[in-house]
């Protein structure tokens, strides 16, 4: 997915320098470095010595890794391993927190000097010991020992968002997790928990398939981890060389992620900036011999009454008159203010019944969704309807030359009001849906012009400022879109002020 206006994909070079690393091929291998074969060897003669002195207990041996489960070769001083091979060898290294009846809200205290944090997910994935607010008393927490947590411990996050990870800091206090978090302690002999977190990030995709659930996904069985999770593993000198450079090349990308985000915002106030000049007659010099606006204006009543005349347009009630104190800025003597629906007539869409809709047809309908700014997304959701579902609701139908905008959206982010002009002919048949305006300019008006002053800063206030709907939906109404006050240039200038637009558009990359 692309962050901004530039052709730069963060996350996809974090998962190619994830990928070099976890294949040994982003720093080089040094001779020096203790193997990690002799690591696997230390660790399993320590194990054998805790288990003869009953200091463990003896657990089931892992399954040795298969050449089939090996997705792709590694250098010689690495070794491939699954997670139960490097957590650490006291018992309980891995633990899910306690279902059910053990840890129920009943059992929570107000917090004073005697009590014990319970860890949640929220502190996995906002990373901090500070989420959350319960506690439990002493009693519960020496029941519940085996679910505690201290400094260096991994937690993650086990249920609805799954495989958030945080190491915890020092100055953690004591306490248990809770049902949804895992907790990991690994063998510090053997892997880093910095290196771990970056192979455990390759996982977390697997563990998301394997996750059950409906209502909300539970990632799979601790047996299943410590099995199923393999990665290969580096000399432990070479995993902190390559946590120091991936963490140098991720502070890089921040960089140019922030500076590609200040770019995009510096294009879109140029952008809005152009337009806004444009719509106070500051784009291009007037010129005394263009026809006025004024004339124009009565050319396009004339035009819009001889439409009515001939039944091809409905006669509309009149708009309310334009008062002074409507008018935001002062406009060039030969330009006039006028209402949208001065210029042309409105259509909204229909309410069109989704149980008729087909598999595929020439007739497809156009939603919310299939408009963006100047932009038409016919393969976003597409939705069809036969044909004689078309000729019964035809009036809906889009033609060439018609200007599309969105009539509702979030009301939070307030810049929903997309538009478009349908500019070419198109293999099927559009019809409009509900929620969808769809205005239709008279012919001696520039659509490109008109186009661009409904993206324009103060229009979009006027727009948004007779927003009605609810806490987040916002909804425009037909009335309102109607009565949206718009600067009129002379025709000829019209026609100048696209080229400008599209001339500093194109020098500015936007």
């Amino acid at each position: 997915m692309k962050t901004n206006t530039l052709d730069f994909d963060a996350q996809a070079l974090r998962e190619k320098i994830l990928d070099l690393a976890m294949r040994g091929k982003l720093v080089p291998q040094d001779p020096n470095d203790e193997p990690a074969s002799v690591l696997l060897e230390k660790i399993k003669a320590e194990k054998e010595q805790l288990i003869k002195e009953k200091k463990i207990k003896k657990s089931k041996p892992l399954a040795p890794i298969t050449d089939d489960e090996k997705p792709f070769d590694i250098p010689d001083s690495w070794e491939w391993v699954r997670l139960g091979d490097v957590l650490s060898l006291e018992n309980g290294a891995i633990r899910r927190g306690p279902f059910g009846s053990s840890l129920k809200k009943a059992f929570f205290v107000p917090k004073d000097k005697n009590t014990y944090k319970v860890y949640e997910q929220g502190n996995a994935i906002n990373h901090t010991i500070d989420y959350g607010d319960y506690y439990i008393s002493q009693e519960k927490y020496n029941e519940l020992k085996s679910f505690s947590v201290r400094p260096k411990d991994i937690i993650i996050s086990g249920a609805g968002t799954i495989g958030k990870t945080y190491i915890l800091p020092p100055d953690t206090p004591d306490g248990v997790i809770n049902q949804a978090l895992i907790r990991v302690r690994l063998n510090d002999n053997l892997i880093t928990n910095e290196f771990f977190l970056l192979a455990f990030q390759q996982k977390v995709s697997l563990l998301n398939k394997k996750a059950k659930g409906t209502a909300m996904k539970n990632m799979f069985s601790i047996a299943h981890m410590k099995n199923d999770l393999i990665w290969a593993l580096p000399p432990l000198e070479e995993q902190s060389r390559i946590a120091a450079k991936i963490a140098q090349l991720f502070a890089l990308l921040r960089k140019v992620e922030s500076s590609t985000q200040q770019y995009a915002k510096l294009q879109t106030l140029l952008k809005s900036k152009v337009l806004d000049l444009a719509m106070r007659g500051k784009l291009v010099k007037q010129d005394s011999h263009d026809e006025p606006a004024s004339v124009l204006l009565e050319k396009i009543k004339e035009e819009k009454e001889q439409l009515v005349k001939e039944g091809k347009i409905k006669k509309s009630k009149p708009l309310p008159p334009i008062t002074d104190d409507e008018k935001p800025f002062d406009i060039p003597e030969s330009w006039e203010w006028v209402r949208l629906g001065d210029v042309g007539t409105f259509q909204g869409g229909f309410a069109y019944k989704s149980k008729k809709y087909v598999d595929a047809s020439q007739y497809q309908v156009i939603r919310l969704g299939n408009v963006k700014n100047d932009q038409l997304k016919l393969d976003t959701d597409p939705v069809f309807i036969n044909k004689d579902y078309a000729k019964e609701t035809y009036k809906y139908h889009i033609n060439v030359g018609d200007i599309l905008f969105t009539m509702t959206g979030t009301r939070r982010k307030r810049d929903y009001f997309y538009s478009l002009i349908v500019n070419k002919e198109y293999s099927k048949f559009l019809f409009l849906n509900q929620r969808v305006g769809c205005f239709k300019p008279i012919a001696l008006i520039n659509k490109l012009w008109l186009n661009y002053i409904l993206k324009a800063p103060v229009t979009l206030d006027e727009v948004f400022k007779n927003e009605t709907g609810s806490v987040n939906q916002g909804n425009i109404g037909s009335t309102d879109t109607l009565n949206i006050l718009i600067p009129l240039p002379p025709l000829s200038e019209q026609n100048k002020v696209v080229i400008k637009i599209l001339e500093l558009f194109n020098t500015l990359k936007i």
